[in-house]
């Protein structure tokens, strides 16, 4: 994978590449710059913590998209094992933009359920992009009751900017499929854990996270529209999404206060982009401890509770 930085991450790339160089002079037994190697070092710790504890809303938010984050398939690989991908919906064909199937978290056997992104052009066009087509989700609600009828609990994985919004799509019924599994996830006697790790785009997102435990990556976002789309609505200007991604709320911080969702998952200094395997093992602790406080409640319990977390959000008082 070729690296890609943001603007804001340039000078810290900069001074990367500065001690590559330093190690590549050192290795050739020339001259020994381990000291200089070590200044370096100490420069580029404190200029990404600098950086990325004082991030604006679309800074978070371009991170959330950047092509080098981790997607589902990554995480998959690294937090769990033996996993089975299961194809279809049983009805029209196999979505691409959805990987699912059973595995294993620790001892623990699960149906895991995410949008795929892709990053070349091949791949992309491959998994359109993240954005599931309504066989997608019907494939994502089929492998739900599976797991619902061997007593399995699941995981879903959200990153995708919206549902698939073209002619095909909506022929077949997109909407209506977004809306089925809004329903049956709420109803589902098993549970379900989902962690928001890139975009998290309307209601192609929430199709696959009425959950009893919604998480979120430090810098994945999750809204009703993108900052590009509110922008083009209220102001008619797309190039002021920086100004709708300060007004949305679409950050963890912003949606964990708000009661959107029920918690952050700690991203490695510099985002999960620089270090796969912490992002996967923070997200794997996080996933197991929700396992241990849901496994507490029976059936009826884990539904009742998610009907109330659900009904809760948005409420207001009449003057």
């Amino acid at each position: 994978m070729i690296p890609q930085h943001l603007d804001f991450e340039k000078p810290i790339a900069e001074l990367e590449r500065k001690i590559e160089e330093l190690r590549e002079l050192t290795a050739s037994g020339k001259v020994d710059f381990s000291e200089e190697i070590k200044k370096v070092e100490k420069k580029v710790k404190k200029l990404q913590t600098e950086t990325f504890s004082n991030l604006t809303k679309w800074q978070k938010v371009l991170l959330s998209r950047h092509i080098n984050r981790p997607y589902t398939l990554d995480y998959l690989s690294l937090a769990f094992t033996d996993f089975i991908e299961l194809h279809g919906d049983r009805n029209f064909k196999d979505d691409p933009a959805i990987v699912g199937g059973l595995a294993k978290i620790e001892d623990q056997p699960v149906m895991v359920i995410g949008q795929q992104k892709g990053r070349n052009t091949k791949e992309k066009i491959y998994r359109n992009f993240g954005m599931p087509h309504p066989e997608g989700y019907r494939k994502a609600l089929r492998l739900m009751r599976m797991a619902e009828r061997f007593g399995l609990p699941i995981v879903t994985f959200i990153d995708t900017p919206g549902a698939y919004p073209g002619l095909g799509a909506e022929e077949r019924g997109q909407a209506e499929a977004i809306a089925k599994n809004l329903r049956e996830m709420a109803v589902l006697k098993t549970p379900i854990v989902s962690i928001v790790i890139g975009e998290g785009g309307s209601g192609g997102a929430l199709a696959i996270g009425v959950s009893d435990k919604v998480l979120m990556m430090e810098y994945a976002t999750y809204s009703v529209i993108s900052p590009e789309g509110c922008a083009a609505i209220l102001w008619s200007d797309g190039t002021k999404a920086e100004l709708a991604a300060e007004a949305l709320k679409i950050t963890a911080d912003d949606l964990v206060e708000l009661g959107v969702i029920d918690g952050v998952v700690k991203e490695p200094v510099g985002g999960a982009h620089r270090n796969y395997d912490m992002a996967a093992a923070n997200l794997k602790k996080a996933i197991l401890d929700s396992f241990d406080e849901l496994k507490k409640l029976s059936p009826d319990e884990l539904t009742d509770k998610r009907y109330d977390k659900f009904r809760k959000m948005g409420m207001f008082i009449e003057g």
